[in-house]
């Protein structure tokens, strides 16, 4: 009977508690990430300062357990934009590079990647033939 009375009491207490929990705070998170993104950019920073910039305090500030993927973040930012367009007309050029060309991106890293490996070849070489002494009295 007891145990019965205690149930009762506790699960409307984690029925309030969880979900402020899990969804702590995300849309004031979101539109003071846009703030700062947007101020940054018109302010003459280069994208990715700016991203880094309102990205980290998303993730600060949203809290919970889950965190919030840069996909998420990026969405925060332009759904803020796009709902306060008036506050954030300024702002609109510099949505595009949120969500960039996924194709070019990948182009980007395999390219990225062959260089990488061309220059370890090339270190390898190089470390290969300064390793080699050469004594031109030898014969």
């Amino acid at each position: 009977m007891k145990g019965n009375r205690k149930i009762k009491f506790i699960l409307p207490i984690i029925a309030i508690f969880v979900p402020s929990l899990l969804f702590a705070n995300k849309a004031s998170a979101g539109s003071f990430g846009a703030e700062i993104f947007c101020t940054m950019r018109d302010g003459g920073n280069d994208h990715e300062s700016s991203w880094q910039a309102a990205y980290s305090y998303i993730k600060k500030q949203k809290g919970g357990i889950f965190k919030t993927s840069p996909k998420q973040a990026a969405g925060q930012i332009i759904e803020t934009v796009v709902r306060e367009r008036d506050k954030f007309s300024y702002c609109v050029q510099f949505l595009d590079q949120l969500h960039p060309d996924r194709k070019l991106q990948l182009e980007n890293n395999r390219k990225e990647k062959k260089r990488k490996k061309q220059e370890l070849l090339q270190e390898k070489e190089s470390k290969d033939y300064s390793e080699e002494t050469f004594d031109r009295y030898s014969y």
